[in-house]
């Protein structure tokens, strides 16, 4: 079947749905990855022909369907890393580039080496990778409370060739702490927390809301600071002296969040925004 006729399929059936430009994203990320064709080659050679098209079209109704692309594909890209990623894990943001980018550059004002890393609700294990990859010296764990998500993350911590400690809990079981953390303290800990409210859902995308997993999206919206409070008071003892908190937040929470770290002592508390002006990420240290 000719390439070019199966690029205007996509449009006459995704254009509705999606802009223009995404649809023939959509396109070119197939195609390269289940053909191997890519942009420039199809370019040169519009009448390029392939022999098996059940997988494109397939992959078709699944957007139709506004299935993600990630999840079509089994995996993305994140901060210059190969992840896989599954109905079970969150699909990484550009917006978690962020975070991983103020860490590494946060880390280096810290004297002890190695470091002790703890990434608490890793998911895809996005966070703990980017960081393992960037500072090899550091000792890293990840903790998250689905199996199947973890599952995911330690595919990922093989294809990347790091070492990582995975930890299966739930943060929110206090009394549970010391079965995991029994005396160990570490440098730096940072989170990307469930922090979409119940209530912000309609502003959310179908594509979102009907595939990626609401555990690791959504908190009650009269506690919606759940997770960080008991994130918070862990790290009290289980940071070092001068240890590091890092946070991605809700946009719409940002003086909740420095009230919340203040009100725990931490201080140099700096409240970070994203490339879109949005309040999205906060460090804090530890007396």
């Amino acid at each position: 079947m000719n390439l070019k006729t199966i690029q205007q399929k996509f449009h006459l059936e995704l254009d509705p749905i999606y802009p223009k430009e995404e649809v023939d994203s959509f396109f070119f990320l197939l195609i390269e990855s289940f053909y191997k064709v890519r942009r420039i080659q199809l370019a040169m050679e519009p009448d390029l022909k392939i022999e098996n098209s059940e997988s494109i079209l397939n992959a078709l109704q699944l957007l139709k369907q506004e299935q993600p692309i990630q999840y079509i594909l089994g995996e993305t890209e994140f901060y210059g890393l190969t992840f896989k990623v599954n109905s079970n894990t969150l699909i990484p943001r550009p917006e978690t580039e962020e975070l991983v980018e103020f860490v590494i550059n946060q880390q280096k004002k810290i004297e002890n080496k190695p470091l002790h890393i703890l990434d608490i609700g890793t998911g895809s294990g996005c966070i703990a990778i980017s960081l393992a990859k960037n500072i090899p010296s550091a000792k890293v764990y990840a903790f998250d409370i689905s199996t199947e998500a973890l599952k995911i993350a330690k595919e990922n911590a093989d294809l990347n060739e790091v070492d990582i400690t995975f930890i299966t809990g739930d943060i929110l079981n206090e009394s549970t702490w010391p079965l995991f953390f029994n005396e160990m303290t570490f440098d730096i800990v940072v989170s990307n927390p469930p922090y979409v409210r119940e209530k912000e859902k309609p502003l959310m995308k179908n594509n979102v809301l009907e595939n990626e997993p609401h555990l690791a999206l959504f908190v009650k919206d009269e506690d919606p600071l759940q997770f960080y409070r008991a994130i918070t008071q862990f790290s009290l003892s289980h940071l070092k002296e001068k240890g590091l908190l890092f946070f991605e937040i809700n946009e719409f929470l940002g003086n909740e969040m420095i009230h919340l770290l203040t009100k725990h002592k931490f201080e140099n508390i700096q409240l970070k925004q994203d490339i879109f002006k949005k309040d999205r990420i906060i460090k804090g240290q530890k007396l």
